[in-house]
């Protein structure tokens, strides 16, 4: 792979732009960061839109899966059309799921303004995955590590980061099967370290322009129209469709940017990314220890009375099972909500999972695992219709004053493997507002787990018209599903999951 890529860093920002104009008149005096949540999906893709609609200088967007689907397609329509208006776009995109994607993403590139890179790329045979991995069967420790990071910042000013990438089972827009997530509109002090996050990656060794790495399926001007009529450049754009408000109570973003002014809870925050080299020179104890995982414990580690704690991939291992351990020791209650093995995309990494299920229940852990079928029912977090609800979120509330959002999950990759972006929020209001989401989720949409009484047995609990039902075997799966999850999870190291 031959690489001439210039190293570009973010616009300053220009105070006259109208998003810059909003940030101004929605700060109040000698506050730090901004922000709000973002529980449903097609609110957040919205608040996308509108922000790439309403940009003048720059979008910086960087994602671990950008799809070529409705939200793909659509997101890539306002990129190029915020491009021909003069905007600067850099799109970084993980090179692990562009099989789909890729010719589109080369011909955004060909737009005046816009530059797209690939995230530690595959060198050939990129017709499909299996065929890239077999091509690379001599570079897989490298190709192993990915970049898990979510971020999307206009004009310098205003951000959107979180657990979704852009597809659309992460704004429930999907048939098949949609996620419940979170993310965050983001302004004030934190907005520029997240800018430099940013440019850290952007300009890494592990990056790629996009055109050095996948070759054309036609010329340049052939390319350009299928774009266009593939995106329906010259239709007009679909439209998502909004609920008059959210589930916290706020209403469609694009009002009050209309307004010039939004409402946001104000805190001290902090963002941390994994380095990008994390996936180049370091080995695992190296990689931990730097790694936003480590510093996601740290903080776990310093909560005086409880924990919240969402994560749809939780494989603690042996180390973060004696740090949950001593906090229940010493009184901390410990909830933690992740998915049932129904409701989980990656079975093997459930079967991590429960190598630590009956252990995590004895510490004194408050478990709960999601059910589709619940969630199905459970109208506030998004209308599921009939596809398949899992959990994507990554958050957590410590001592109800302190919030943890982000790309990262409680399981070894995020640890050692992937690169992740996590952000610390101090804030007793927002807390309000994550326990409010996480308990929807907890309370309505998920089963209660305990041993039961007299053995190690684990039992499911969930209530059925106020009546208590316990089910005995994994909910809502087939012996299939249990049989193959008992059968293979054992044979992968958890390094692995």
């Amino acid at each position: 792979m031959q690489k001439e890529m210039a190293p570009t860093l973010a616009l300053p920002v220009d105070e006259s732009t109208a998003l810059a104009r909003i940030v101004k008149a929605s700060s109040p005096p000698e506050e730090h960061t901004g922000f709000r949540l973002m529980p449903l999906g097609v609110y957040s893709l919205d608040a996308r839109i509108e922000l790439a609609k309403r940009a003048q200088r720059s979008l910086d967007v960087q994602y671990y899966v950008f799809e070529d689907d409705g939200t793909g397609r659509l997101l890539m329509r306002q990129l190029k059309e915020a491009a021909m208006r003069g905007v600067r776009v850099r799109l970084l995109v993980d090179d692990l799921y562009t099989v789909n994607s890729q010719q589109l993403l080369l011909a955004l590139s060909a737009t005046p303004n816009v530059e797209v890179r690939l995230f530690n790329p595959f060198c050939c045979a990129r017709e499909g995955l299996a065929t890239r991995f077999a091509a690379s069967a001599f570079d897989i420790g490298r190709l192993n590590h990915r970049m898990h990071n979510k971020l999307f910042i206009a004009d310098g000013v205003i951000g959107v980061a979180g657990g979704r990438n852009i597809a659309d089972e992460y704004f429930t827009l999907n048939t098949a099967q949609n996620f419940v997530d979170m993310d965050a509109m983001i302004m004030g002090k934190m907005v520029p370290q997240l800018e430099g996050i940013f440019d850290d990656y952007w300009n890494s060794e592990e990056v790629y322009p996009i055109a050095s790495i996948v070759a054309p399926n036609a010329g340049h001007d052939a390319m350009v129209d299928e774009f266009d009529e593939h995106v329906s450049m010259v239709r007009p754009p679909p439209k998502v469709v909004l609920p008059p408000t959210d589930v916290l109570g706020y209403g469609p973003i694009g009002e009050e940017l209309d307004a010039g002014r939004i409402g946001m809870i104000w805190g001290r925050a902090s963002a941390v990314a994994d380095p990008p080299a994390k996936l180049r020179s370091m080995n695992a104890d190296e990689a931990f220890a730097t790694s936003v995982t480590a510093r996601v414990w740290a903080r776990l580690m310093e909560t005086q009375s409880e924990v919240y704690m969402t994560s749809p991939y939780l494989v603690p291992g042996e180390r973060g099972m004696e740090a949950i351990e001593e906090l229940t020791s010493r009184g901390v209650k410990v909830t933690l909500l992740t998915n049932s093995l129904a409701a989980n995309d990656e079975p093997l990494v459930h079967g991590g999972y429960m190598r630590y299920r009956e252990r995590l229940l004895k510490s004194g852990v408050d478990l709960y695992e999601l059910s589709p079928a619940r969630t199905t029912k459970n109208k506030r977090l998004g209308t599921f219709g009939n596809s398949l609800g899992r959990l994507h979120a990554k958050t957590a509330v410590l001592d109800r004053s302190k919030v943890l959002l982000g790309s990262f999950n409680l399981d070894p990759r995020s640890a050692t493997s992937n690169t992740e972006l996590g952000i610390l929020v101090e804030s007793p209001q927002l807390a309000r507002e994550m326990l409010r989401v996480i308990n929807i989720s907890k309370l309505d949409s998920a089963y209660r787990l305990r041993l039961a009484q007299g053995s190690d047995d684990i039992e499911w609990l969930s209530m059925d018209d106020d009546n208590e039902v316990v089910l005995h075997n994994e909910p809502e799966s087939t012996w299939s599903q249990r049989l193959y999850n008992r059968l293979l999870s054992p044979l992968v190291p958890e390094d692995l999951l």
